[in-house]
């Protein structure tokens, strides 16, 4: 088992563990619905250092056009994209972002979970780019996330950075706590924030963050919910070896246009998939979970399944994203059921998200 730099504060803030892509991460300080709101209303500070860190340098954005699916090199330098490395079957290995440094340095954020497959794939890429490096530099960081509609009053007196000029899914370079770090506007919970990138002891910017005025502490539980209301998918529920961007309805990160890029010929064949995922709404307070099936109305066949779900603590109703079956005419209105153990649940086809903040 991991355990990241800040576990002695975990621990002395009494919170509970989980393990989560090999890590010992903290799943909650108190109550799940305090953490989920002060994100909501306020500002959470999460601990995000299970998330590896890739170094690509070199030629870097040619390679990285073939090695994702979508057009890296179109990246201006302190930009950062949401993208995708597949297999040659089309089969998402993880979702990444990925930050331009440089002209020829980029840094990608990989999950925990798929560390070690992303870092094999893309070195496995290289052989037709003898001048790109990748380096596994997950060892060397830290990474927290401060989140929230109030980050920006927070976080603007602690750095020389001017952050009303840093832009959604930006990065730049700055100080904190007399410490040189990154900070992206970028986050994992529908809401404005940034990730902050440490290469030195992070615990001394933990507690300054946490001292400020309306941060509270948050761990993966909230996270959860967060991000299922804001529609973003997890590894492993939304997105698999097994499901394509477009069965993800995320076909638009990838970039045809390319010349060549792994998994190309597969994916141009994979534009209508037999299942893609669709957001569901529920009423009451019965919340399916990830894998209950779903049926059509007194159907007795199941049309797919729940990838994830949970009672919305913002919404007040039960909310999921399910991969169903494209051939059943669904569309928004739809009504279908969930089998949540043993009872049929009634929901109906939403558009995603279930939340958006107001900008």
């Amino acid at each position: 088992m991991l355990f990241t730099k800040l576990r002695s504060e975990h621990e002395k803030l009494g919170a509970s563990f989980t393990e989560f892509g090999g890590w010992d991460m903290p799943v909650r300080y108190g109550s799940d619905l305090d953490e989920h709101h002060a994100v909501r209303n306020s500002c959470g500070l999460f601990d995000i250092s299970h998330m590896a860190e890739i170094r690509v340098t070199g030629s870097a954005e040619e390679f990285l056009d073939y090695a994702l699916i979508s057009k890296i090199s179109e990246l201006d330098i302190g930009r950062a994209k949401y993208t995708m490395i597949c297999n040659d079957s089309g089969g998402i290995i993880d979702d990444l972002i990925v930050y331009r440094l440089d002209q020829d340095e980029f840094l990608i954020v990989a999950n925990a979970g798929n560390h070690h497959q992303v870092v094999e794939a893309l070195k496995s890429r290289l052989t037709n780019f003898p001048e790109t490096e990748v380096t596994d530099e997950s060892d060397q960081w830290s990474l927290i996330a401060l989140q929230g509609p109030k980050t920006v009053e927070v976080l603007q007196g602690l750095v020389d950075l001017d952050l009303s000029q840093l832009k959604y899914y930006s990065i730049a370079a700055a100080s904190l706590d007399g410490q040189d770090v990154f900070l992206a506007r970028t986050g994992y919970t529908g809401e404005d924030g940034f990730e902050i990138f440490i290469t030195g002891d992070p615990s001394s910017i933990w507690q300054l963050l946490l001292a400020r005025e309306g941060v509270q502490p948050c761990g993966l539980a909230c996270r959860d919910t967060l991000r299922l209301e804001a529609g973003m998918p997890l590894y492993g529920h939304e997105l698999t070896l097994e499901t394509t961007p477009f069965s993800a309805n995320l076909g638009k990160v990838i970039r045809f246009d390319k010349q060549d890029f792994v998994g190309k010929q597969a994916l141009e064949t994979a534009k209508h998939p037999k299942q893609k995922l669709f957001g569901l709404a529920g009423e009451g307070r019965r919340a399916a979970r990830a894998d209950y099936e779903v049926f059509l109305p007194n159907g007795d066949t199941a049309i797919g399944i729940i990838t994830s779900g949970a009672l919305s603590p913002t919404l007040q109703y039960p909310v999921a994203m399910a991969m169903l079956a494209t051939d059943q005419g669904l569309e928004p209105g739809s009504e279908v059921e969930a089998d949540v153990r043993g009872t049929r649940v009634s929901y109906k086809i939403v558009q995603l998200p279930f939340y958006k903040r107001e900008r």
